[in-house]
C-alpha cells in the first residue's frame, strides 16, 4: 500500500536541504548507483517509491533520522511532524540544558509530564 505522504515529505526535504533533483542524482551517481532526474521526480510525484537501498541513501542526504515517523508509520495523531534545521536544533539544544526545561514548557504553557 503506497503512504501517500511518502513522495510530500521526500520532496520537502529534499528542498529543506537545498538540494536540487540533478544535484540528487549526481549524488546518487558518485555512490555508484545511476539514478536518473525523471526517477526522482517520479518519486516525488508519487508515481513510483525507491527502492529500499535508494530510500536509506535518501535519508542520508536528507538528515532524515527517525525514518518511520519522518514518512507517517508511526505517528498517531495525524500529519508526520516535520521539524526545520532551527527546530532540530532548539530540541538538541534543550536535551543538553535540561535546567531549561520548566522555564520552557512554562513559557510554551505547556504541562509537563
Amino acid at each position: 500500500m503506497k503512504n501517500p505522504n511518502f513522495s510530500r515529505v521526500l520532496k520537502y526535504y529534499r528542498k529543506l536541504n537545498n538540494l536540487t533533483v540533478p544535484e540528487v542524482s549526481n549524488l546518487f551517481r558518485e555512490r555508484g548507483s545511476e539514478i536518473a532526474t525523471k526517477t526522482i521526480y517520479g518519486w516525488e510525484s508519487g508515481q513510483s517509491q525507491p527502492s529500499a537501498d535508494c530510500l536509506m541513501f535518501l535519508c542520508e542526504l536528507y538528515h532524515i533520522e527517525n525514518i518511520l515517523e519522518t514518512f507517517g508509520y508511526q505517528n498517531t495523531e495525524g500529519e508526520p511532524l516535520l521539524l526545520s534545521s532551527i527546530e532540530k536544533s532548539i530540541i538538541k539544544g534543550l536535551r543538553e540544558h535540561p535546567e531549561y526545561q520548566t522555564v520552557i514548557l512554562k513559557l510554551l504553557d505547556l504541562e509537563q509530564n
